[in-house]
């Protein structure tokens, strides 16, 4: 029996129980925890706007597209299945279409049937996605080291490696089988 009784009110918010579980107060952030979330949530919107800026200013792609592209330029016969693709570029496949069909009508990307069942869409990397990735390429990685790797010591480099590949991790794990439908940030 799902009972609905407002339970607690914690700093003036109210929590609400929708089962008959007990609600455990919030674990709120210390002081110095919440200056490095806020310090990593506005640092990481800054960068990819940054990162963004540059690559619209010199190459008229959107960051969005050049990850698309790098993932297709690296990927065996410079292909994906449409899925993998979203997946790859933590985007919904719904978004993912629509950009792809932007992609497609500028020449960068192409649509191919999958061979191997039939059913499946396959992006593929054209002549001229290869020339506009290769282009943007070093404008990109300048962007990169201006911005983010050159602030910081090769041990800060590596700690922050092995920070997000953790985070990733867990979140991987912890949302087995449950597929975000939209990302937290589109810089399309």
């Amino acid at each position: 029996m799902r009972m609905g009784l407002l339970v607690a009110e914690y700093d003036g918010v109210v929590q609400q129980n929708l089962s008959d579980e007990p609600v455990a107060p919030p674990r709120w952030l210390s002081a110095e925890e919440q200056r490095a979330w806020r310090a990593y949530v506005a640092g990481d919107h800054l960068l990819l706007e940054a990162l963004n800026r540059d690559l619209q200013i010199h190459h008229d792609l959107s960051l969005a597209e050049y990850r698309i592209l790098v993932l297709l330029s690296e990927a065996p016969e410079n292909s994906m299945r449409m899925s993998d693709l979203a997946d790859g570029v933590l985007s919904s496949r719904s978004r993912l279409t629509h950009q792809i069909r932007r992609m497609e009508s500028q020449g960068m990307v192409r649509r191919s049937t999958c061979v191997d069942d039939g059913r499946g869409v396959l992006a593929v990397l054209t002549d001229e996605g290869r020339r506009r990735h290769t282009e943007a390429a070093p404008t990109h990685v300048e962007g990169v080291r201006r911005n983010f790797i050159d602030l910081l010591t090769p041990e800060q480099v590596r700690a922050f490696g092995e920070i997000f590949a953790k985070v990733e991790k867990a979140i991987l794990e912890g949302n087995e089988g449950e597929a975000c439908d939209e990302p937290a940030v589109d810089y399309d």
